[in-house]
């Protein structure tokens, strides 16, 4: 390397990133972010060490951010580690007695207190908690109906220990951003009925959103957002158009379950619903404190 060539001037650049960051930061100090962690960004070392970072770095800006995260290919693998076979009904794991105790297990044991130890190795206070904790979240057995394609007649699924959050008390959740600590919550909850649930983790998320009145929920994926008939990222929708994209095919497959669960969301309270790739190093942040963002943004 020709040593006369003018080096990069990294204070100038970092001083220049950091004035940019500034408005944003101030925009959302005091402001709750829940933050759906899952998918393939959790399997990956390095990604994970960058998502602990930005939580970590927003607590220190001031926002408050509450990680909600999921575990399906984890809960798959030591399924069948213990010999339990997957059963799918109309594409969801139907969850017996004896898989939702393999669930808790997963979720709320080993998965989530991972999350923690890379959140407190960047010097924050995280602490492991499910919607059994301080009764934060009471479900209710999830009914599902598909539509049988040769018959056209509707049927009910029985997907046994799947729930729907109905009830979310945010005691808990107050009394741990005053104390300054960052809750990771894994989506598990009892029902009023005594059994235990397990809730999909976007739903999970946006009852948590919903219930403390979030500026923003921010949804991990493997994609970039939504994306518009020629495959290019849509920046912003209202909850109107992200309708008519559904209704006109645009939005299709697996994306419809997570734009209807931000819509769900944003009526039930949150201001705004992200849906960003989070194998992306350093999303949540590109997403909050930059200027063009890092996904598709719906609002009301």
């Amino acid at each position: 390397m020709n040593h006369s060539d003018p080096q990069p001037d990294t204070g100038e650049t970092q001083a220049r990133l950091l004035a940019e960051a500034l408005p944003f930061m101030q925009a959302y100090e005091n402001k709750t972010v829940v933050v759906k962690y899952g998918g393939h960004a959790m399997g990956n070392a390095e990604l994970g060490q960058a998502f602990a970072r930005d939580i970590a770095l927003l607590k220190q800006s001031g926002v408050n951010p509450i990680v909600v995260h999921g575990g399906g290919p984890q809960i798959g693998r030591m399924l069948s580690q213990m010999g339990i076979e997957s059963r799918f009904e109309g594409g969801l794991r139907v969850t017996d007695e004896e898989t939702v105790k393999i669930v808790e297990m997963v979720l709320a044991g080993s998965i989530n207190k991972e999350i923690v130890a890379l959140i407190n190795a960047e010097g924050e206070w995280a602490i492991g908690l499910c919607g059994k904790d301080g009764n934060m979240v009471f479900a209710e057995k999830a009914r599902k109906t598909v539509v049988d394609p040769d018959s056209n007649i509707e049927r009910v699924l029985d997907l046994g220990f799947v729930g729907e959050p109905v009830e979310v008390d945010r005691t808990l959740l107050d009394l741990l951003a005053r104390s300054e600590m960052i809750p990771v919550i894994a989506p598990v909850a009892p029902g009023r009925d005594g059994a235990t649930y397990n809730i999909n983790a976007d739903t999970f998320a946006g009852a948590i959103a919903g219930a403390l009145e979030a500026s923003r929920l921010l949804f991990l994926t493997d994609v970039p957002g939504v994306l518009d008939k020629s495959g290019e990222l849509i920046k912003e929708l209202s909850v109107a158009e992200a309708r008519t994209l559904i209704r006109d095919g645009t939005i299709s497959g697996g994306m419809i379950p997570k734009v209807e669960t931000c819509i769900e969301a944003i009526e039930n309270g949150v201001e705004g619903v992200v849906i960003l790739n989070g194998k992306k190093r350093h999303a949540v942040l590109l997403e909050l404190l930059t200027e063009h963002g890092a996904g598709t943004l719906i609002v009301r």
